[in-house]
């Protein structure tokens, strides 16, 4: 994303003109540029140059106001790859945190980094929201898989982000989001809506179909909760597919019932019945850590969880400046200096500011 020039001032900000004819989420190179941050930073280097002071060396420090898991780091690091004078200290992504924990240390001139404070802590606090929440299902889950359906639930700008934070920091071992998941770098994993089964109008048939035209070394698993009761549309499909089903998908919406405990325990006993216990239960459908807990415990093998990741709560992150100049500083409440976190390591160092004048 070189060549990503930055606003400079509010005679800028003024300039700027946005197309109507667009989608309203912002471009990479938008957010390079500094036109999605809060126009306050743009008018303090304003004020700053005319006092003679936008370089003045400073350090900042991020931390947050709850405990959680830390995420977001890749995409703060691209933010001022290209910002001279940065040194960048952070703890690592998946790393757990606690409240008012440094999480980030940024030393350089403010003209570098200053008015990117919102972008920032935007960056960390949702992705290090979805990854708490991700790790969560994940430690609920006791070992079985969790993956991360939440892509219909986030703007499709940010679903990538939140998709690829629920592996990489969360700790789920897939996700449906194309993007997300190539960002991951695995690759996406997922079976077929309900529309498929619906617009075919019998489960079995899709089935056969599904298992036909997957490749080879593929997982075949099945909805069964679209047309018939759920045990019984299960063993219909293994008796169709015989060895080669890997799974079936309990999704039954809350009109009846959602998936209970009792479900998963009769769908396995069913298919144990019937020589099929290979085939895993795959559940999904407004799971939350206490739910995956009691479904786990009642033989579900996996989990398909969406809106707990893609809703949680984005963790509070605020930015300080600690030192000015070399001096320990702090607004009224705040501590002057450096809080020190041994978990800290430089992540970045870019070129001095005036290298190439």
């Amino acid at each position: 994303m070189a060549g990503s020039r930055q606003l400079e001032s509010m005679k800028e900000v003024h300039d700027l003109a946005v197309a109507k004819s667009r989608l309203f989420s912002a471009t990479h190179e938008e957010i390079l540029r500094g036109e999605t941050t809060d126009v306050y930073f743009v008018k303090t280097l304003d004020l700053l140059r005319a006092c003679g002071q936008a370089d003045k060396p400073v350090v900042a420090e991020v931390f947050a106001r709850g405990s959680g898991i830390f995420a977001g780091l890749p995409e703060v690091l691209e933010l001022f790859r290209e910002k001279p004078g940065l040194e960048v200290e952070s703890v690592a992504e998946g790393d757990p945190f606690s409240t008012k924990e440094t999480l980030l240390r940024i030393r350089g001139p403010y003209s570098s980094f200053g008015m990117y404070e919102t972008v920032l802590l935007g960056m960390l606090a949702s992705a290090s929201g979805w990854a708490t929440a991700a790790r969560e299902c994940v430690e609920a889950a006791g070992g079985k898989p969790v993956l991360s359906f939440g892509a219909r639930h986030v703007h499709p700008a940010v679903a990538p982000v939140m998709e690829r934070t629920a592996v990489v920091a969360g700790g789920c071992q897939g996700a449906s989001c194309i993007l997300g998941a190539k960002l991951a770098g695995i690759e996406p994993r997922g079976t077929i809506p309900h529309a498929a089964i619906l617009i075919v109008g019998d489960t079995v048939k899709v089935a056969e179909t599904y298992d036909r035209f997957l490749p080879e070394g593929e997982p075949r698993i099945i909805l069964v909760d679209t047309f018939k009761d759920e045990a019984e549309e299960s063993l219909r499909v293994a008796e169709s597919l015989k060895g080669r089903l890997s799974g079936i998908r309990l999704d039954t919406p809350g009109e009846r019932g959602g998936v209970t405990a009792d479900l998963v325990r009769e769908v396995r006993w069913r298919l144990d019945q019937a020589g099929y216990e290979k085939v895993q239960i795959i559940v999904s459908g407004g799971l939350n850590p206490d739910r995956i807990r009691v479904l786990a415990q009642a033989g579900a093998d996996a989990f398909g969880v969406g809106s707990y990741i893609a809703h949680a709560t984005p963790r509070d992150m605020t930015m300080d400046i600690k030192m000015v100049d070399g001096t320990p500083i702090a607004k009224r409440g705040r501590l002057p200096g450096l809080i020190e976190n041994p978990k800290l390591k430089r992540v970045l160092t870019t070129e001095p500011l005036h290298a190439k004048s």
